[in-house]
């Protein structure tokens, strides 16, 4: 019987799997009752949108966690063969370019409004931008201070899970755990730092164009390192569990890629949003 079953192809026969549906029910339920809440809406008299959101978040939690678990499980019980490991790495090099259309978008807002601030007739908004990008009134944060140092964080910690991979394809699990350590906490660092950056900026997020594009931008790139962070934290426990092989480690692989995007976006924001618009708000003043 057991030769009868016996796995005879190189593909990935999954499981029924109860998580899809959880999870899609869980995210109706986080998106739905976080419009109820903010919306301040009643069902049958009551304000439940603040409940619904906090089962719908626990949900999700509860979906990602036990789904992830059983994607390791099969990956150490070797379902993740050369094939399906090399269909997963197309399914992440699709998602990061969708991750980089999404920061095309906060881009091209900012450009939009940036370039063309003193035209008349191509940007309808001219006269409350006052004909100057930064619109007048706006003091923007100095590239030179807390973005540089922020930038020195994260590309160091480019460096360390890069030598964190290389320690992995010599099987050096020292070396692996050092690199991670180091990467992990200058993620954190580097979100410390942001958070202290935007309790001092000078400008809100409503009210005009700039704080709106500026805080969407890399507000929406913080949340990518906190994501970053906690993908490479949990690569992290696993190494301490003895998961990653140097011939097998797909988890950790695509941890790295994702922060090596955050990475390269930080630096198009770095330079565009903070070097060449401060250089246009001095020029405006």
């Amino acid at each position: 019987m057991a030769e009868a079953h016996a796995k005879n192809h190189d593909y990935h026969i999954l499981e029924p799997s109860p998580w899809p549906l959880i999870g899609s029910v869980s995210a109706f339920l986080m998106a739905s009752g976080f419009v109820t809440w903010w919306k301040d809406m009643t069902i049958g008299g009551m304000h439940l949108g603040a409940y619904i959101f906090g089962a719908g978040i626990i949900g999700v939690l509860y979906t990602m966690l036990s789904w992830w678990s059983d994607v390791v499980r099969e990956a150490n019980t070797g379902s993740h063969t050369r094939v399906v490991q090399l269909h997963h790495r197309y399914g992440m090099i699709m998602f990061i370019a969708s991750e980089v259309m999404f920061f095309a978008a906060w881009f091209w807002a900012y450009f939009d409004a940036a370039l063309y601030a003193g035209d008349p007739q191509l940007y309808s908004r001219v006269e409350a931008l006052g004909g100057v990008w930064p619109p007048k009134g706006i003091e923007t944060f100095d590239p030179w201070h807390l973005p540089l140092l922020n930038t020195l964080i994260l590309l160091t910690s480019g460096t360390t899970v890069t030598w964190a991979h290389h320690a992995l394809l010599h099987n050096d699990r020292q070396g692996l755990k050092a690199g991670l350590w180091l990467t992990v906490i200058l993620g954190i660092v580097f979100s410390f730092v942001q958070a202290y950056e935007y309790s001092h900026a000078a400008f809100g997020f409503s009210g005009n164009i700039y704080g709106a594009t500026f805080f969407m931008a890399t507000g929406f790139h913080g949340a990518h390192v906190i994501i970053g962070t906690i993908f490479l934290a949990v690569c992290l426990l696993r190494a301490y569990r003895g998961d990653f092989t140097p011939k097998q480690h797909l988890g950790f692989e695509f941890a790295a890629w994702y922060w090596h995007f955050v990475d390269v976006v930080w630096l198009f924001l770095f330079a565009a949003i903070y070097v060449w618009g401060f250089g246009g708000s001095a020029a405006g003043h």
